[in-house]
């Protein structure tokens, strides 16, 4: 009974260019929620500098657009699918930006990689980045590679690795006399 809901809802046992518009926005998306979900378990860095849901939502939509250029599936329903991908990918943007739990499942946490000039190696380990890949982001920002000089350090949700080093104090000798 089940299944057969699912064939009506996806055609699943239909060929591509028998699926309506309803069944390929419905298989969009389903297919754009799995995929996020899907590289929201893997690691953050491949991702480069876009989250979860910008790097589906290229994925997905070039996928789904390349079926009404070759033909595979029916002309209008891929095109109406794409429309769908991009309202979802608006929507769930829209609602990350109010809902900062919303935003979290889909884009993903903040790692804090250093702390007052501190690794912390568990958040390194979880996050799979080596010592060399810090101090490669640290020299990137203009600084010294020396980790105590740095405040804080993070492994954005984006996948890029921010730096704030920790400010130099003046020398008592730089003091105006008094």
């Amino acid at each position: 009974m089940l299944l057969e809901y699912f064939d009506l809802y996806l055609g699943l046992s239909a060929e591509g260019k028998d699926l309506g518009v309803m069944q390929m926005s419905l298989r969009a998306l389903i297919v754009f929620a799995f995929a996020i979900a899907v590289v929201r378990l893997g690691d953050e860095r491949f991702m480069g500098r876009h989250t979860a849901l910008d790097v589906m939502l290229g994925i997905v939509f070039g996928s789904v657009v390349s079926r009404a250029i070759n033909g595979s599936a029916p002309f209008v329903p891929t095109l109406v699918a794409c429309v769908v991908l991009v309202a979802l990918h608006w929507a769930m943007a829209a609602v990350s930006f109010r809902s900062s739990k919303f935003g979290f499942l889909v884009k993903g946490p903040t790692h804090q990689l250093v702390n007052d000039g501190k690794i912390d190696w568990d958040q390194m380990r979880r996050t799979h980045i080596s010592e060399n890949d810090l101090r490669e982001a640290i020299r990137q920002h203009g600084h010294s590679d020396d980790i105590g000089k740095v405040n804080t350090a993070f492994l954005e949700r984006n996948g890029s690795i921010s730096v704030i080093p920790k400010e130099e104090r003046k020398k008592a000798s730089n003091r105006p006399p008094q």
